[in-house]
């Protein structure tokens, strides 16, 4: 058996949609006849770009820019969530529901907070959505780094920040397995949409041996209908590097609106 690197680590938590993932991973292990090398050790990085890599996910901001042309796409997922359908997502931009600002312009001068510098999701689609609102480059008071959606999320409820953006497919997942995480927040605005975050092989793989894996993965779901229920995920649909191309306009937008810098 050939020994690759194995990994769905994008949608872990709560517990339920950790397990779910495993299942489905070790499915489509089974079908293709290999097995999973341990990743102890490994930063997140280090296992995208590991030449034994047969299959993770990652956030289609890095995909376009810190790992564009070391990986290939195998494809992207359709989930059918709320604000999550035909493949592509978009960030919720939420507040307290008790914060009496209404508007999105209401919240210029307010703490902002985002999961981290290199998210579509958590940075570049707020920053997109922000771009025809800053004055003089500026939108937040301060913009913090959490370090994820759900720590964002916490502080939001904590009222260490008053704005996040968070990915659709997250919020969905919270809503529905762990809705404490949530509560007493809501959706102040939306942003564009974007495609899913890309499934990815090693750069080494064809196209045939992408193929063959994506087909797996979709096989491997027609067989756990359950997991398929969990996830909200239909199917993997075919996608190239290309597709995600819309995450550096989105920047460039940005850019040329004068707000290049998310603050």
């Amino acid at each position: 058996m050939t020994q690759h690197i194995a990994e769905l680590l994008m949608y872990v938590a709560p517990e339920p949609l950790r397990q779910a993932n495993e299942r489905w991973l070790t499915q489509i292990i089974e079908q293709l006849g290999a097995t999973r090398l341990s990743v102890e050790g490994l930063s997140l990085m280090e296992l995208w770009l590991s030449p034994q890599l047969l299959l993770t996910q990652t956030c289609g901001y890095p995909l376009m820019t810190a790992l564009r042309g070391k990986v290939r796409v195998i494809g992207r997922p359709r989930y059918e969530l709320p604000d999550s359908t035909g493949g592509n997502h978009c960030s919720l931009l939420l507040g307290r529901a008790d914060d009496p600002r209404r508007a999105l312009t209401d919240w210029r001068d307010s703490r902002g907070v985002i999961n981290g510098e290199d998210s579509n999701s958590g940075m570049n689609l707020l920053r997109h959505r922000l771009a025809p609102l800053h004055r003089d480059g500026q939108f937040f008071s301060s913009v913090a780094i959490s370090g994820s959606h759900r720590q964002s999320l916490r502080w939001l409820r904590e009222d260490r920040a008053d704005l996040a953006a968070i990915d659709s497919v997250t919020f969905a997942y919270l809503a529905r397995h762990a809705a404490q995480e949530v509560a007493g927040l809501r959706v102040v605005a939306r942003s564009a949409f974007s495609p899913t975050l890309p499934y990815i092989t090693a750069f080494g793989v064809t196209d045939e041996q992408a193929e063959q894996l994506r087909q797996a993965m979709n096989q491997a779901l027609k067989k756990l209908p359950d997991v398929v229920e969990i996830l909200g995920l239909q199917e993997v649909l075919p996608a190239t590097e290309s597709d995600y191309q819309v995450v550096l306009d989105y920047q460039q937008e940005a850019e040329a609106l004068g707000y290049g810098l998310l603050r």
